[in-house]
């Protein structure tokens, strides 16, 4: 493994300037702490001894320097513990050893500075009061360890969880996106097979307005393959698609079904699923017409109500025998639709198709998220 690799793939700067950070800190607590100490209490020995350019060199220089770099070689090793996935047993035991070696290596270092420097005779070296001075801080070292092992260890453990939110929610994207390329190919067929019967009607009835009929197929299809990669639309571009459906079913019904719309211009540029309009309306159509109701008239309004889109289609057409529930499970349309609106907006939004309160006809009622 070559050492850019190597850097790349075990070594963390953030978490080394993140560990850096920290110990700087506790040095600067230390900084105020001897400072208040000599100017406002009565301090030990130690601190009314204390020399500053004693302490820039042993604490920022050596003890400083050997903290930060231990300290990146155990984020190291910590990252691979964490891909061989040690037991946590035997990670704590490791840790513990480390955080007594660290203690070791600083008296060391500062012993051998010191050595080196001339402060210190080699032939007066007492190898009892250095093991001492080690113990004297052998608890704070350890506490500091394992305060710096607590950062390393939710750093990894945070990156993670946003790496793993990140390929969730990913992946989640593809399986909208794939569910709702599997519900448009469901829905396209369907409505193609019911607009051809009604081209194949107009052909014995009037040749150039099945001509027409074709002609705005032909337009509506584009559309349809045209935003077939995206699961929503504005709904501007929903209205466009729509007004194609509309003048096929025009012509096949002529004076006999009138189609209105009630929409706030400012609510054009709103997203919504989709082919969402059309099914909506052909349901309407299809149940509409009766016997006692031969003259048919929708009209399809879309409003804010708090934070939710409402889309609204009325007809004065027959009433519904069947519950909501059930005419999901008869329309392929209807059930299509339900299908795309929980795949896109889970429970956040409302369906529901139920006779108007005055008993004068049909409403469905859409409310998605803005």
């Amino acid at each position: 493994m070559s050492l850019s690799t190597f850097k790349q793939k075990y070594i963390d700067f953030k978490l080394v300037l993140l560990l850096a950070g920290f110990y700087l800190m506790f040095d600067l607590v230390l900084i105020v702490k001897v400072a208040y100490m000599r100017s406002y209490m009565h301090a030990p020995e130690g601190v009314e001894n204390f020399m500053w350019s004693e302490f820039l060199v042993h604490n920022l220089l050596f003890d400083y320097i050997i903290v930060v770099s231990y300290m990146t070689l155990i984020a190291i090793s910590t990252k691979r513990f964490l891909n061989k996935n040690y037991p946590w047993v035997k990670i704590i035991s490791i840790h513990t050893l480390f955080s007594i070696l660290i203690g070791l290596i600083i008296r060391f270092v500062f012993d051998f500075y010191s050595i080196i420097a001339g402060r210190i005779d080699i032939a007066d070296f007492n190898l009892r009061k250095s093991i001492n001075a080690f113990i004297y801080v052998i608890d704070l070292n350890f506490l500091i360890y394992f305060a710096m092992i607590f950062i390393i260890y939710t750093y990894y453990y945070l990156r993670q969880v946003k790496e793993a939110e990140k390929r969730h929610s990913k992946l989640e994207s593809q399986l909208v996106n794939t569910r709702m390329k599997m519900l448009s190919s469901q829905l396209q067929p369907h409505f193609l097979f019911n607009t051809l019967n009604s081209i194949a009607v107009l052909t014995d009835m009037d040749s150039n307005k099945a001509k027409d009929t074709i002609a705005d197929l032909s337009d509506f299809l584009r559309e349809i393959l045209y935003n077939s990669d995206r699961n929503r639309i504005t709904l501007d571009e929903e209205l466009r698609i729509l007004e194609y459906y509309l003048n096929i079913v025009n012509v096949r019904f002529s004076d006999h079904l009138k189609i209105t719309k009630d929409i706030d211009d400012s609510l054009m540029v709103k997203k919504v699923p989709a082919m969402l309009l059309q099914p909506v309306i052909e349901n309407s159509i299809k149940h509409g017409y009766s016997y006692d109701h031969t003259d048919l008239e929708i009209n399809v309004s879309v409003y804010q109500e708090e934070k939710m889109l409402v889309i609204k289609i009325e007809n004065n057409g027959a009433l519904i025998s069947e519950t909501h529930v059930q005419l999901m499970q008869k329309g392929v349309g209807l059930k299509n639709i339900n299908d795309r609106l929980r795949n896109l907006y889970k429970d956040k939004f409302f369906f529901e198709i139920r006779n108007k309160e005055n008993s004068k006809g049909v409403e469905t009622i859409i409310k998605i998220p803005e």
